[in-house]
């Protein structure tokens, strides 16, 4: 039996300026931020202030979230678990277009599109940050039927092959548990010690993505690259100053 204190506090990562009070409530070290919020279909494509909701939600939020936490994060040295997505595959960030400005939307691009951003994410927060103690690694948690699909529909939800035409969930879902225990695991395995920058699935360094990975699993390699990943933080630092 595990003991301690739980204090659950309002947040909401698509608005910055909820970010911020946030972490000004917060004191002293911080030694493990899980960075699990996320969005997909939702009923409207772009906050009020014009940021891709997806875009903003879940990458943003948190990258504004980590970078308020850092002091008290290299404290005494922290881990960060981001978790993304299999949808990364085949969707790097454009980013010339992060907003859907220029391109006909989609929400499964502009989806899949951040969480590769979570990806770029955990690689370049460790090349910055881990001579402070502070590493980063992403999650691919699976496929599994959760809040996440909210807004998915019945129809939806047969396309994408979460279930069959009877109704009938998919084989390959994962129970909500086994969907987290990757995430539990980048959190608290001894071996991951001082380890950043890496994709993780299963418990496991996930596989490349290839004809022989199933769709909803593997790293697509092609959407992360260091030059990318620099960029997109300086982008990223440059619209939160814009937007709050």
């Amino acid at each position: 039996m595990t003991r301690g204190t739980l204090e659950v506090r309002r947040l909401d990562l698509g608005d910055l300026d909820s970010v911020a009070e946030f972490t000004a409530g917060l004191s002293g070290p911080v030694d493990l931020l899980v960075a699990n919020a996320g969005v997909s279909k939702t009923p409207h494509s772009h906050l009020p202030n014009g940021l891709e909701v997806r875009f903003a939600t879940n990458h943003l939020g948190h990258f504004l979230l980590a970078r308020l936490l850092y002091d008290q994060m290299r404290s005494r040295g922290a881990r960060v678990v981001v978790v993304s997505s299999a949808a990364h595959k085949g969707n790097p960030v454009h980013l010339d277009d992060l907003q859907w400005k220029a391109r006909d939307h989609s929400w499964g691009a502009a989806y899949g599109e951040s969480k590769s951003a979570n990806i770029l994410f955990a690689q370049e927060a460790t090349r910055r940050w881990s001579e402070e103690g502070i590493v980063a690694n992403a999650v691919l948690p699976g496929s599994a039927l959760t809040g996440l699909q909210r807004h998915h529909g019945e129809d939806l939800k047969r396309a994408i092959g979460f279930m069959d035409e009877e109704g009938n969930p998919n084989p390959m879902l994962k129970t909500v548990a086994q969907a987290a225990a990757t995430t539990v695991w980048a959190a608290t395995a001894p071996e991951l010690e001082n380890r950043g920058g890496l994709v993780l699935e299963d418990c496991s360094e996930a596989m490349p993505a290839g004809p022989a990975v199933h769709l909803w699993s593997g790293f697509d390699a092609s959407v992360a690259d260091p030059v990318t990943a620099r960029r997109l933080w300086d982008l990223s630092n440059s619209m939160v100053e814009d937007h709050m």
